[in-house]
């Protein structure tokens, strides 16, 4: 029994450091070399611009409909070759009178609602221009977006593109916006390596495009829409590219609750992507893009959560039945210090105490539980593709 669970224990903390830790240092290791042999080649624009289709799907976002569309008239882009669509299904505010104003551009709405992922298949059937940009209503994007995003295009094997998203932290910050910041960064230079050494793992719904031809409808139920999509594209042979000089800008979540919301449904969706995109696992048939998806997405989104639970009494055990050898109780130590670290964070969190070198043991810990939460969530929400949305930070 102590013999399986060292193996336990020492298995669990590979996979751990792994998937948080050693695969960003391999990452790093393999864009150097490969790099070194084969120094990446800038990208030109297009000598004439092609027709563009910024696509934004939106619920009840009368909030931020004219923060979003003075956004979308400062892009760098010509007027006459980007058109701007939004899918308002199921709005019940504001937000349809508010855009009938803006004569450009282009509303399609349906009082029902069956969320986003149906908005974007009955959408997207009406899109004829040879790119889609995807943003959200609630994302403001930078002035040259656009035109980096058609300078990835340029190259012919690129049938994706994601932008970067950036989260707007500021000294008000609570832990939940401070805590996702900081974990997005760290998330922003994973997705740019990935994408160096070959492709990106998928993209993040805040901004990303698609040559348009590649879409194909996705199930109604599909939670993480951003993500499938993008993986498909890929998994028919093209890269996914990532654009740091394409980012959109949002405010984190409003407190640690709202960030709770979002957190379980994206670990929900992953959980149902790695269901929906089961070819994907397989290395011999997609090579490098299945070590990239399984290191960087799967792992995160199934068993690395379990096992970094499962250490802490795992190492108690083993510490007392080895009569407290130095390894195991140094380790065990480190632990339960650190989960004292995220405790702290969280309760001078509910004080409106702002301390944040305790954001990140408090948003790693937080943002690990909800995973397990998700299964939960998936079972329960299992056929739809609604959900209520988090609120975010004041701006």
């Amino acid at each position: 029994m102590i013999q399986f669970l060292q193996i336990l224990f020492w298995i669990s903390i590979f996979i751990v450091f792994y998937t948080f830790i050693g695969y960003g240092i391999l990452l790093y290791i393999l864009v150097k070399f490969k790099e070194k042999r084969h120094p990446a080649q800038p990208l030109a624009l297009p000598e004439n611009l092609p027709d563009v289709t910024l696509f934004i799907a939106a619920y009840n976002e009368e909030k931020i409909v004219k923060a979003k569309m003075d956004n979308c008239m400062q892009l760098d882009y010509p007027k006459d070759k980007l058109n701007v669509v939004w899918i308002t299904d199921g709005s019940t505010d504001m937000t349809n009178s508010m855009l009938s104003v803006y004569p450009d551009i282009t509303v399609f709405f349906s009082p029902e609602r069956k969320g986003k992922t149906a908005a974007l298949n009955r959408g997207m059937q009406y899109i004829e221009t040879p790119y889609t940009v995807f943003t959200d209503a609630n994302t403001m994007l930078n002035a040259d977006a656009i035109l980096e995003i058609v300078r990835c295009f340029t190259d012919t094997k690129v049938g994706c593109v994601a932008g970067e998203k950036r989260i707007e932290v500021k000294d008000k910050d609570n832990a939940a916006s401070g805590g996702e910041g900081f974990y997005w960064r760290y998330e922003s230079k994973l997705k740019a390596w990935d994408s160096r050494l070959y492709s990106a793992v998928g993209a993040a719904g805040e901004l990303f495009a698609i040559r348009t031809e590649l879409f194909v409808p996705m199930a109604e139920d599909t939670l993480l829409d951003d993500f499938i999509l993008s993986l498909r594209i890929a998994m028919q042979g093209y890269k996914i590219a990532y654009c740091d000089k394409a980012y959109a800008i949002e405010s984190g979540s409003a407190n640690i609750e709202e960030e709770q919301k979002r957190k379980v449904r994206i670990a929900a969706g992953g959980l149902q992507s790695i269901r929906r995109l089961r070819p994907l696992l397989n290395p011999f048939r997609y090579g490098l893009l299945s070590f990239q998806y399984i290191s960087h997405r799967v792992l995160r989104w199934s068993i690395t959560p379990i096992l970094l639970f499962l250490l802490l009494p795992v190492n108690l055990i083993l510490v007392l039945a080895t009569h407290f050898t130095p390894l195991y109780s140094v380790i065990f130590v480190l632990q339960v210090i650190f989960y004292l670290l995220a405790w702290t964070g969280a309760s001078l969190a509910r004080k409106q105490i702002k301390v944040k070198i305790l954001f990140i043991p408090y948003y790693f810990t937080f943002m690990n539980l909800n995973v397990l939460k998700g299964f939960f969530y998936l079972k329960k929400h299992k056929g739809k593709g609604t959900w209520e949305k988090a609120n975010r930070a004041d701006s």
